[in-house]
């Protein structure tokens, strides 16, 4: 098989049969052309000897209903999906498992007879990623999460209310997203104890010292002179700091490592997240520690 080419795009799509496709697992974003999870994938195909390759697709927002559809028609075998794809795509699919619906995003798709049906694996793959970076489990934790209003944010609130989190605190510039997420959460059938806060209010400070782990899931921090969204005042030595933001150190994180705290950044949630789709579209463990090898040697090799 000849080399991928870094990004294929919608218009490659429509020109590929099952016998011209130069893969049958991609991961669909706009942008896309930054996602380290191809490596990743990649190693565990050749690890498990299996004879698929897996790219980049960049899909456009209204390019996305069209791009299913031939993916189901082009010997596809799956997909993820990253921003701004994850709640999109809902209505799209045959079929949904329970608890993306409860989620409200998929980011695993798997095609099969002509049909689709999407997963999330975001979820399992942050709750281990905090077992392995902290040593502890996630729904032990009193959870404080900054950018809850987002579609990232959102399904990662919602599956800390599912794990049993037991206290939650919700932060966002738009309270009344915030608001309608926590009544979700009130609804759950084993409600956590949530509360709402504004980023800067006054009302922040005693929740983020309550707090035991800190989720940052909104983008700020994506460029290198984005400001952190927390003050780094309110940071502790006895703070859990996670951002979901892998391509560089945050200016979050740095400031909770100056102040003692232990941090890790969304790395291993998407190792973890990828491993469970691989099992979703193989049916067979995935070769963990070569695809973090994989992955770990990509994102080192894409550092400036």
């Amino acid at each position: 098989m000849s080399a991928l080419r870094q990004v294929y795009s919608l218009a490659d799509l429509r020109s590929w049969t099952p016998a011209t496709a130069p893969m049958q697992l991609a991961v669909l974003g706009s942008p896309v052309a930054h996602s380290a999870s191809p490596p990743m994938h990649l190693a565990a195909l050749r690890a498990c000897g299996l004879p698929h390759a897996y790219g980049r697709l960049h899909v456009l927002p209204e390019e996305l209903p069209e791009a299913l559809n031939l993916l189901q028609h082009t010997g596809f075998l799956g997909v993820n999906l990253t921003l701004p794809h994850k709640t999109a795509v809902l209505p799209l699919l045959s079929q949904i498992e329970p608890k993306a619906k409860t989620l409200g995003a998929v980011n695993t798709v798997a095609f099969s007879a002509g049909a689709s049906a999407g997963f999330n694996t975001d979820g399992a793959g942050l709750e281990r990623s905090v077992a392995e970076s902290f040593g502890v489990q996630l729904s032990n934790l009193r959870v404080l999460i900054l950018g809850s209003g987002g579609g990232a944010g959102r399904a990662i609130s919602l599956y800390c209310g599912l794990a049993g989190c037991p206290e939650i605190t919700l932060v966002n510039r738009t309270l009344s997203k915030a608001e309608a997420l926590a009544t979700q959460l009130r609804a759950l059938h084993s409600p956590p104890q949530v509360h709402v806060a504004a980023p800067g209010a006054d009302a922040l400070r005693p929740l983020v010292k309550e707090a035991q782990l800190i989720l940052q899931c909104s983008s700020l921090g994506m460029q290198p002179d984005d400001p952190s969204p927390l003050d780094a005042s309110l940071l502790h030595r006895s703070h859990l700091v996670y951002d979901t933001i892998y391509s560089m150190p945050t200016r979050l994180l740095r400031d909770a490592t100056a102040a003692g705290a232990r941090t890790a950044n969304g790395l291993s949630m998407l190792l973890h997240q990828g491993a469970l789709a691989f099992e979703i579209w193989f049916q067979r463990p995935a070769p963990l520690e070569l695809m973090r090898e994989a992955l770990l040697s990509a994102v080192s090799h894409a550092k400036p």
